[in-house]
């Protein structure tokens, strides 16, 4: 058996507006709608990325969350942050730094720097 990562779901209150943000971030499309559930182009392929309209709100920490890279991270962090993410915290190790944000319905993420 072979298992691959294909997609990632968000759980959130409103698809559609949550979609307004991710499209913009990812600069890429909604590929399937079907109300409750949309899920997004991935960018250069890679893993899909859906968003599902639940009906409790959000507790706390998201338990998963998507990691972005680039090659620019402040001014991409500065991008997502004028789409209305928000900024929460920066973090640095030996040779990695990420910044973390939550989209506008409070879902954490984290941005780093591509490094090769």
């Amino acid at each position: 058996m072979t298992v691959t990562l294909a997609m990632v779901t968000i759980d959130c209150a409103d698809p559609r507006r949550l979609a307004e943000f991710w499209t913009k971030a990812l600069e890429t499309d909604i590929a399937l709608d079907y109300g409750e559930f949309l899920m997004l182009n991935p960018t250069g392929g890679g893993v899909r990325l859906a968003l599902q309209q639940v009906p409790e709100p959000r507790a706390g920490k998201n338990r998963i969350h998507v990691d972005l890279e680039t090659t620019d991270r402040p001014g991409d962090v500065a991008k997502l942050v004028g789409l209305g993410a928000t900024q929460l915290a920066e973090h640095e190790a030996p040779g990695f730094a990420w910044t973390v944000l939550s989209d506008p319905e409070g879902n954490q993420f984290c941005v780093a720097e591509h490094h090769d």
